[in-house]
């Protein structure tokens, strides 16, 4: 080839290429744009698509919404249908035990008129008859006076004459007899009175020592206080051992128990359950287990402020909380601690004049009748029972001695306990005679407790209504209802040849079984 053609062919392919290469690049970018237009297409298809199902979904979930109120609204309907138709139910039965009642008392009223018909007649009878039987005495006297020859009259004074001479002997005796019975009845009747006296000013004092009055809301209260069928009274008399009296007092229950500390706790539990107005027999026993504990809590702190009021020190925190225990203790109307804290406060100012130990003399003095904190729940008197307690948590001798000189059974060993006697006088102001009789009686019903839980199968026992009724809870395994028959009378022997009290005792004995089981 020559170097022309060379030439010719390199401008050839030159041109060539700057034709194509515009060509080809117009050519990829289409097919670009192409490709770009199909991928939004298929984006916006997927997206109407989505769209589409949301707009489904959406419907759907409103209409699940729509039938869900449409079958809340239908059930709360029914419900309402239904309590109103058990309310029409119920007014249909009243209306029919209204009309029931109209009724008797109409067959009633119909009754007593026929029963006053038939009364009217036999008294218009029974006039005839007597108009009849007075025309037959008057004619039978006519004809005795006809056939004597003597009038009634001198019937009378014949026959008083004859009489009068065979009676006056025996009139005589008889006179004499009465007159020596008289005599003797009028001793009797004497010291009847006397003992009646005294009988209704012990009665007067037991009220005061041994009840506890709760005020109610309302007399609707005592309703729900006693409980279906009695449960709620009888679990809360059985918890606390106190006597529930319910009357009709106007607005107020009475508690009823010797032991001051029960009936404490029952008060307490009483008062917080008609606060909190659910009164059941659960409830009941969640509060008198509080109760119980707030009362602790009380008596020790009334301890505490007792002998810090008096200004003694280095109690030991039994007698402490037995002291406190003293608040719920009543002698002869006279509270029991604030006369202890009066006698150890008059101690303390007359140990000052004569110069013997002050603190001494208030603590023998606040301490003199601690025995009367249990009295009710140990054997002896007061006086014993408090040099025990005394020995038994190492107070002094000269403490000891004051509290078993107090009321003079044994000699005073110190001028302390002279000053002790001295201040208890002064407080109590009351004859030394009458101290044991409150102790006689809080031991009495002690002894009752004792015995009726002397016997197999008692669990527990409480002495109520001033010691006219005991109330014995038996183990229901232990004995059946067949046994609580010979238990009552067995209980009742044993009272009547161990005890000495007036008029009656009832012996009351209860067997509850309970089924207790725990959901997890």
């Amino acid at each position: 080839m020559t170097g022309t053609t060379i030439i010719v062919a390199i401008v050839a392919v030159a041109v060539a290429l700057l034709i194509a290469v515009p060509v080809t690049s117009r050519i990829a970018v289409e097919k670009k744009i192409k490709a770009d237009a199909e991928v939004i297409g298929a984006a916006e298809d997927k997206a109407r698509t989505i769209l589409d199902d949301a707009l489904k979904t959406a419907e759907s979930k409103k209409r699940e919404a729509l039938l869900e109120v449409k079958e809340e609204s239908l059930r709360t309907r029914n419900e309402l249908e239904k309590e109103t138709k058990e309310r029409r139910n119920e007014l249909q039965k009243y209306e029919k035990r209204v009309l029931s009642k109209e009724e008797s008392v109409d067959k009633k009223a119909e009754a007593v008129e026929k029963r006053e018909a038939e009364c009217s007649a036999r008294q218009a009878e029974l006039q005839k008859k007597e108009k009849r039987v007075e025309e037959l005495e008057l004619k039978g006297v006519q004809e005795l006076e006809r056939v004597s020859g003597l009038t009634s009259e001198q019937a009378k004074q014949e026959l008083f004459k004859l009489v009068e001479e065979d009676v006056k002997v025996d009139v005589a005796k008889l006179y004499k007899e009465l007159e020596t019975r008289a005599k003797e009845d009028a001793g009797k009747k004497a010291k009847e009175y006397v003992i009646n006296a005294i009988q209704k000013c012990a009665v007067d004092h037991v009220s005061e020592a041994t009840i506890s009055v709760v005020q109610l809301p309302s007399d609707e209260m005592k309703g729900r206080i006693i409980g279906r069928e009695g449960r709620n009274i009888r679990t809360l008399e059985t918890l606390t051992g106190v006597d529930l009296i319910i009357d009709d007092t106007p607005e107020a229950v009475v508690l009823s128990a010797f032991d001051p500390v029960r009936r404490e706790v029952a008060r307490v539990a009483l008062e917080k359950l008609i606060v909190d107005g659910r009164i059941h027999p659960a409830r009941i026993e969640e509060m008198v287990e509080k109760a119980q504990k707030e009362v602790e809590s009380d008596i020790r702190e009334q301890g505490e402020t007792a002998a810090m009021d008096v200004g003694v020190h280095g109690i030991h925190p039994e007698l402490i909380k037995l002291l406190g225990r003293m608040k719920f203790r009543s002698s002869y109307g006279q509270n029991a601690l604030k006369h202890s804290i009066e006698v150890a406060q008059l101690c303390g100012l007359i140990a000052g004049e004569v110069g013997v130990d002050v603190r001494m003399a208030k603590r023998a003095g606040l301490l003199h009748d601690i025995g009367k904190s249990i009295d009710h729940e140990v054997e002896g008197s007061h006086i014993q029972i408090g040099v025990d307690l005394c020995k038994k948590y190492k107070e002094s001798q000269v403490v000891i001695n004051a509290v078993a000189a107090h009321h003079g059974d044994v000699e005073p060993e110190s001028l302390i306990a002279c000053i002790v006697q001295a201040a208890d006088a002064i407080s109590a102001a009351r004859p030394g005679a009458r101290r044991e009789t409150l102790e006689t009686y809080t031991n009495r019903l002690k002894q009752l407790e004792d015995i009726t839980n002397s016997f197999k199968g008692v669990e527990k026992s409480f002495a109520i209504q001033a010691g006219r009724e005991v109330r014995v809870m038996v183990v229901p395994d232990h004995v059946s209802d067949a046994d609580m028959v010979i238990l009552a009378r067995e209980i009742a022997k044993e009272i009547e040849s161990q005890l000495e009290y007036p008029g009656q005792i009832k012996v009351n004995v209860i067997r509850e079984s309970r089924a207790v089981d725990y959901a997890k």
